[in-house]
């Protein structure tokens, strides 16, 4: 063995031996800290060393608690979505979760595993770390039965990284995690449906919207459903627009046309299309001008508020029965304390603040839907831009509409009795769920499609005998009246 060898083996050994002395020393050391000094002081001692070795380091740590003080912090919960769904070698244990009302597997971080991701050619590590704390209780005050949970530990993410990427992290990468997570939230959403439960004191109740409707299931002109996809798609896509110009983001949409032509179902593809819980709002319910604010403010976000056959609310007609109901009701109902006198019934002039006034522009992302069999009933005031801004006219079977059923119901694209179903279709009015229910009877296409055709005749001898007996009545009432 070369002298020069042996040397550098005395000096690995030199120093392997000053750091096992450093290591005994230390541990002596922190064993007489804990025994003698007050915790006080080594908290003192701890936080200074600390404090030496951050300044030596090129590193910054980033920490983001679970709470902030009683509210569930943001950032923590967008970060443990987005750290979910990164492969990672660095991972070796991950949390897995399933709640009944979820559509798929939750993947977590495990406790105090790391997780290394690359945004921009930077590299983040991130860390997920509890500590004991006394046990406290967390309330969701926003919740309708006033849920509390109660904690013994505090959960953090430390997000470390070089410190001249300060900047990066703050301005992009960390507003990249929340957008990242909204967007899977919205993607992984439950669809809800909310009704006003009249027992509990008019509150908003849900449940799961399972409702199949797609664009893609409905009966409409092809030209009709692209035009309300690309009109949500550009409504979602404005914020920033919509905030420029001073206008609430919101959208109004008019459905009319006769019952069974789809109005419900072109409002839950909708809701599915967008994701959008649905509100549906009963006009009768509601007492009061207060009321229907109170219920609009506690709807949240991202969701469609659905108004089902205005034409059929007595109080919304006209402005003149608006003022005549309002004079009734003042001379028929008692005054309230203090002589004012109680408000009862929905006016036209509060329904439109309600549509388009300071009201409605409590929270963003608003769709307002409202359907009519009549729309020629409505009160003109209803009907401008703004309140209504797209008008939909939900009509009866077309031969389009009837392609894509017969699709749907019979799995069929194409047969030879499409011509003679195509040419009754404009000579008879039928809706597309009189079309559907017929479809559904047979599984066999031929049995359906001449089930189908025989209700077509049946339909146009009914509006051929109505025809003649109308002309049969008019000649009658001409005769008497020359007879006069």
């Amino acid at each position: 063995m070369s002298s020069s060898t042996e040397s550098k083996i005395d000096t690995v050994k030199t120093v392997i031996s000053a750091i096992g002395s450093v290591a005994a020393a230390s541990m002596v050391a922190r064993s007489v800290a804990r025994e003698y000094l007050p915790s006080e002081f080594q908290d003192y001692l701890y936080f200074g060393l600390r404090s030496f070795i951050n300044k030596l380091s090129r590193q910054l740590t980033m920490v983001i608690y679970e709470f902030d003080g009683f509210q569930e912090n943001e950032i923590y919960k967008a970060t443990e979505l987005y750290l979910g769904s990164i492969n990672s070698f660095d991972i070796h244990r991950m949390k897995i979760t399933k709640h009944p009302s979820d559509k798929n597997i939750n993947v977590a971080m495990e406790m105090n595993d790391e997780v290394v991701d690359v945004y921009n050619g930077v590299k983040f590590k991130w860390t997920l770390m509890s500590k004991k704390i006394p046990t406290r209780e967390y309330h969701n005050f926003g919740d309708l039965m006033n849920t509390s949970t109660s904690r013994t530990d505090q959960r953090s993410l430390e997000l470390t990284f070089h410190r001249k990427h300060k900047e990066l992290a703050l301005n992009e990468y960390l507003p990249f995690i929340l957008n990242d997570a909204k967007t899977k939230k919205q993607e992984d959403k439950t669809v809800k449906l909310f009704t006003l439960d009249v027992n509990r004191g008019m509150v908003w109740t849900s449940v799961s919207l399972d409702h199949p409707a797609t664009f893609a299931t409905m009966a409409m002109e092809t030209d009709v459903k692209e035009k309300v996809m690309k009109d949500l798609d550009r409504f979602v896509e404005r914020k920033e627009y919509y905030r420029k110009v001073g206008k609430a983001w919101k959208r109004g949409y008019l459905l009319y046309g006769p019952p069974g032509t789809g109005k419900s179902s072109l409002i839950a593809a909708m809701a599915n299309y967008l994701r959008f819980d649905i509100y549906d709002l009963e006009m009768t319910n509601i007492r009061s001008n207060s009321e229907l604010r109170r219920l609009l403010v506690t709807t949240a976000n991202r969701s469609i508020l659905v108004v089902e056959d205005i034409d059929c609310s007595r109080e919304l007609h006209d402005r003149v029965n608006a003022k005549a109901g309002q004079s009734l009701v003042q001379e028929n109902f008692p005054r309230g304390l203090f002589g004012h006198q109680v408000e009862h019934g929905v006016t036209l002039s509060g329904f439109l603040n309600f549509i388009d006034g300071l009201w409605s522009s409590c929270g963003d992302e608003r769709i307002i839907i409202f359907t009519t069999n009549r729309k020629d009933k409505l009160d003109p005031a209803l009907l401008r831009p703004g309140r209504m801004d797209v008008h939909i006219n939900m009509s009866y079977c077309t031969p389009c509409g009837f392609r894509l059923l017969a699709s749907n119901y019979l799995g069929v694209a194409q047969h030879c009795l499409f011509k003679e179903i195509e040419d009754l279709i404009s000579e008879v009015e039928v809706t597309p769920a009189e079309v559907a229910e017929e479809l559904l009877k047979e599984d066999d296409p031929d049995i359906a499609l001449r089930r189908l055709i025989q209700i077509f005749y049946v339909k146009r001898k009914e509006i051929e005998e109505a025809k003649e007996k109308g002309k049969k009545q008019e000649d009658v009432a001409k005769n008497e009246s020359e007879n006069e």
